[in-house]
């Protein structure tokens, strides 16, 4: 899990400072940093957006909530409250591509939990910052029968998070096109998370995007990188060591799941009959979207960790 750190100028001679901006951001690998490595750990979008938030009148008090391999689940049993706790002003939530990894994965589920973080972050008053993300089947460049499974969930996914944007007024970024999987040099050599490149590109992003609502105060993180870009040893190495270990963990849940999910895309092909499975898919969806309350409710989001308190 991320720590916290605290960044900002020193406020004008003969005048106050403003209160600090608090920024608390609740996700994944992603969020955690995963890709952007720096002396001493890593670093990641979050933590350069929130360099560039304070400007020169105001602190800004940051912590990063992300943990590697964390699903909705773990962000609206562990993380939210953890965030409500803090009370920031802006709060990410960037999750939901390990869920399509997953057996459990489950569109209804991923929907309601959201919409109860995002309840309870903007009841608290944060502005939250919300993001549509590549499918890893297109990321990792798997083949057709693989690829297309983890493509309708990640849409799935991306809508969920389309409509809820909507629903909490967001500040939405879109990293789901093609300009994002195809351009090497934003990706790390696990082919799944950014580069420096990369996280830079989403800090800049959402800076944009909140400076055009005047939270963003302070300059833009810069788009190029600090650190050369990987090398192709360098991906072969991470193969050899912790990639493998990362696939394996990964096996034991997606992988039956997924030969499954391509077998039946190879079979449906065959007899010309794929749109049903994008039906199916379609149905998930429209359910989920149907089953959120018509608005924003707190109602059974008590986790028991929670209840124990």
């Amino acid at each position: 899990m991320g720590g916290t750190a605290t960044s900002g100028g020193a406020a004008p001679s003969g005048g106050a400072a403003r209160a600090p901006v608090r920024f608390a951001a609740l996700g994944d690998s992603l969020t955690e940093g995963v890709g952007d490595p720096v002396p001493g750990g890593r670093r990641g979008w979050a933590a350069l957006l929130a360099e560039g938030l304070g400007g020169a009148e105001r602190d800004v008090e940051f912590r990063n909530l992300a943990v590697a391999g964390a699903q909705s689940a773990d962000v609206h049993e562990l993380q939210a409250w953890a965030a409500a706790d803090f009370r920031p002003d802006i709060a990410s939530v960037v999750v939901g591509v390990n869920d399509t990894l997953r057996s459990s994965f489950d569109i209804r589920r991923i929907a309601a939990r959201l919409d109860e973080v995002f309840a309870l972050l903007t009841g608290g008053g944060a502005v939250i910052l919300t993001a549509c993300l590549p499918d890893p089947g297109t990321a990792l460049g798997l083949p057709g029968p693989l690829r297309r499974p983890l493509v309708r969930r990640q849409r799935a996914v991306n809508a969920v998070v389309h409509a809820l944007s909507a629903r909490y007024d967001t500040v939405h970024l879109h990293v789901s096109d093609r300009s994002w999987t195809e351009d090497r040099s934003l990706w790390s050599v696990d082919r799944l998370h950014p580069g420096e490149r990369g996280h830079r590109r989403l800090a800049a992003g959402f800076h944009r995007l909140l400076a055009e609502r005047g939270i963003a105060l302070g300059d833009r993180p810069g788009h190029e990188p600090r650190q050369p870009p990987p090398t192709r040893a360098a991906g072969l190495l991470w193969l050899a060591t912790e990639g493998t270990g990362w696939l394996a963990r990964r096996s034991t849940d997606l992988l039956p799941q997924l030969l499954g999910l391509a077998a039946a895309e190879v079979g449906h092909r065959a007899r010309g009959t794929s749109r049903q499975l994008d039906a199916r898919a379609e149905q998930a969806l429209a359910e989920a979207l149907a089953d959120l309350p018509r608005t924003p409710f707190l109602r059974g989001f008590v986790p028991h960790a929670r209840m124990e308190g």
